[in-house]
């Protein structure tokens, strides 16, 4: 599996993490193209430079400076227009919809009812355009982080001083393992947060991870404790012993669903594929019998909380419901292992799911098997059936 880690020592902002992500391998130009489909008023560099002795990049945006704020639906409309895939586009949204929570939240007031002050300034929305666009290209299937440094002292905000992490960044870093710093500045921004809480999966100081690159991001202050960078780390989830991990595992996730009598199938399989793109965890359709005797289906989502946001909204933008229903499920589960194999026609993918007291099952992934099918005129069953008996092969006795 491709895994990347934050190693955020010194705090993270927007411009870290894209500059990050590009020393990391990113598509430059891509993500400046993508940052330029959004028709603002701003100008993109990426330039190699040195911090505290280290090479790494920074990202420059230069953007005017703007007296009015936007709300919630003018980000989103910004968003919109520009030439980004649906798994990007529907990536910046999530993080700029975890912003406006955060600022409601800390704020108290309604969601439709917050505007946004540096956040939702031309550098801030390049930022998170940029991130969503190069968090995409790197390729990676996992995202963790190490604890998260806010810095110490005061901060300047729009409401006048307050206390470092600033109530915002406070709301987003909510269940987030924070650690301390001597260092009195704001280390990590509202916008930085907002990225991280979106993506990561896993908040540890020391990942289980084969490197193969690593990225620096430059901020632009100096520090004279440290240097002021972000790492990023990338590389594959390092192979780990099925019997020193835990037999089970049982978490909480969501269930969102609704009932759809009037929408033809071609637009629900047209929903699975973003709601997917959008995170979810699964996503199925059940036959029903509606009012009137009237055949319908029954859609659902299985989702983190954090994503019920994003779910709800291609919902209710590509379907004709008028509501969806949200509640808790708590569930129990394998635990599991990324696992390759090799067959006649090259490697195949899979993972490993166990429980204590019973051998593992190999779950070959259907992308690299139909892949495979494809490439060498086979039959798809012939692939899984080599795979699963390439797995019997090499399973320790």
């Amino acid at each position: 599996m491709r895994v990347a880690h934050f190693d955020c020592f010194s705090g993270c902002s927007g411009d870290m993490i894209l500059a990050a992500l590009i020393d990391a391998g990113a598509d430059g130009d891509a993500i400046g193209r993508a940052i330029a489909s959004l028709e603002l008023p701003i100008g993109f560099e990426v330039e190699r430079v040195r911090k505290g002795g280290f090479r790494a990049t920074q990202v420059r945006i230069e953007a005017p400076e703007e007296t009015s704020h936007r709300f919630l639906p003018e980000v989103e409309d910004i968003l919109q227009r520009g030439r980004l895939t649906e798994k990007q586009r529907t990536l910046a949204l999530r993080i700029f919809r975890r912003l406006a929570e955060a600022e409601a939240a800390a704020h108290g007031m309604p969601l439709e009812k917050v505007h946004f002050h540096e956040v939702g300034a031309l550098d801030s929305i390049a930022d998170i355009a940029g991130c969503a666009v190069g968090l995409d290209l790197l390729g990676v299937e996992r995202f963790s982080s190490r604890s998260v440094p806010t810095g110490s002292g005061m901060v300047k905000c729009a409401h006048g001083l307050m206390p470092i992490p600033a109530p915002g960044t406070a709301e987003l870093l909510k269940g987030v393992p924070l650690s301390s710093s001597p260092i009195k500045s704001e280390l990590t921004t509202p916008t930085g947060a907002a990225i991280l809480t979106t993506v990561v999966q896993q908040w540890t100081d020391s990942p289980a991870l084969t490197i193969e690159r690593i990225g620096h991001g430059a901020g632009r202050r100096e520090f004279i404790e440290q240097p002021n960078l972000l790492r990023l780390l990338v590389g594959t989830a390092a192979a780990t012993s099925v019997a020193s991990q835990p037999a089970e595992e049982a978490d909480r996730i969501w269930v969102v669903e609704t009932n759809l009598d009037d929408l033809p199938a071609e637009v629900i399989g047209y929903c699975f594929e973003l709601l997917l793109a959008a995170g979810a965890l699964d996503v199925f359709s059940t036959p029903i019998q509606m009012k009137k005797n009237r055949p319908g289906v029954l859609l659902s989502v299985l989702t983190v909380e954090a994503l019920i946001p994003a779910i709800e909204e291609i919902l209710f933008r590509e379907t004709t419901t008028f509501g969806v229903r949200r509640y808790p499920a708590s569930r129990s589960k394998l635990q599991r292992q990324a696992c390759t194999v090799q067959t006649t026609w090259g490697a195949v993918q899979g993972k490993l799911g166990w429980r204590e007291g019973r051998p593992p099952v190999f779950s070959p992934e259907y992308e690299d098997c139909a892949r495979i099918a494809r490439q060498h005129g086979v039959a798809l069953r012939e692939v899984y059936a080599q795979a699963q008996r390439a797995y019997e092969a090499e399973r320790p006795a």
